[in-house]
C-alpha cells in the first residue's frame, strides 16, 4: 500500500524560485531605481493582502509602486516581477514528475501567491500538468503558516492528515503543518528530499 494518499508541494523555494520575496524586490528596486525603505514598508503593509486574494494585483501596484508618478507603466513593472520567477536549482520538480507520471496518489501545491502571479507561474513552468489540486493562498483566502489554511486543506482533501505528506522548505510552514497532524518535510534539496522520499517509501 503507498504511504500517502496525497502529496503537497510548496513552489517557491522547493520547485521554483521565490516569486516576490526580498531578494526579487531588491532587484525590482534596484532596476527602477525606488527608495528602498519606503518600497519595503509600503510593501510589508500590504502584501498579506494580496497573496490572500483580499485586494487585487492593480491595487497592490497602486499602493506599493504608482503612490506616486513613476517614468514606467505599471506594465513594465509587473513584467519584471514576473522574470523574477525561475526553475530553482537542485530544486524538486524533477521528483514531481516522477510522482505525477506513477499516477500512485493526488498531488497539489500548498503555497502563499497572489492570484496574478500563480497563474503565471503554474501556466509558465508547466505546474497544472502535474497537480490535481491547487491548495494557493490566494484561493484559499488563508496563508502559510496560519494553523487554519492547513484545516481548510483538510477539509477540501477529505484524507485523514496522517496520510497526507507536505514539503515546503520553511521551517515554520513544516511546523505548521506537522502541528495539524500532517506528515511534513522541510525541503533542503532534490537528493535530501529523495533520501526523505526512499525512506517513507514513497520512491
Amino acid at each position: 500500500m503507498f504511504p500517502f494518499d496525497v502529496i503537497l508541494f510548496d513552489v517557491g523555494g522547493v520547485l521554483l524560485s521565490n516569486g516576490w520575496d526580498h531578494r526579487e524586490r531588491a532587484a525590482a528596486v534596484e532596476h527602477f531605481h525606488l527608495d528602498p525603505a519606503a518600497f519595503e514598508t509600503r510593501h510589508l503593509a500590504i502584501f498579506d493582502a494580496w497573496e490572500r486574494d483580499a485586494i487585487s494585483g492593480k491595487a497592490y501596484l497602486d499602493a506599493v509602486v504608482f503612490n506616486e508618478p513613476r517614468d514606467f507603466s505599471r506594465g513594465d513593472f509587473f513584467s519584471f516581477l514576473l522574470s523574477q520567477s525561475k526553475l530553482l536549482p537542485d530544486g524538486a520538480l524533477g521528483t514531481l514528475k516522477e510522482l505525477a507520471a506513477s499516477h500512485k496518489c493526488l498531488l497539489g501545491a500548498l503555497n502563499n501567491e497572489a492570484r496574478e502571479t500563480n497563474k503565471y507561474r503554474f501556466r509558465e513552468f508547466g505546474l497544472n500538468s502535474y497537480f490535481d489540486v491547487a491548495l494557493s493562498s490566494c484561493y484559499l483566502g488563508l496563508r502559510k503558516p496560519d494553523a487554519a489554511i492547513y484545516r481548510r486543506a483538510l477539509d477540501i482533501l477529505g484524507k485523514p492528515a496522517g496520510r497526507i505528506l507536505f514539503i515546503d522548505d520553511r521551517e515554520e510552514n513544516v511546523a505548521g503543518a506537522a502541528a495539524a497532524g500532517i506528515k511534513a518535510i522541510r525541503f533542503e534539496g532534490a537528493k535530501c528530499l529523495r533520501i526523505e522520499l526512499e525512506k517513507l517509501g514513497v520512491l
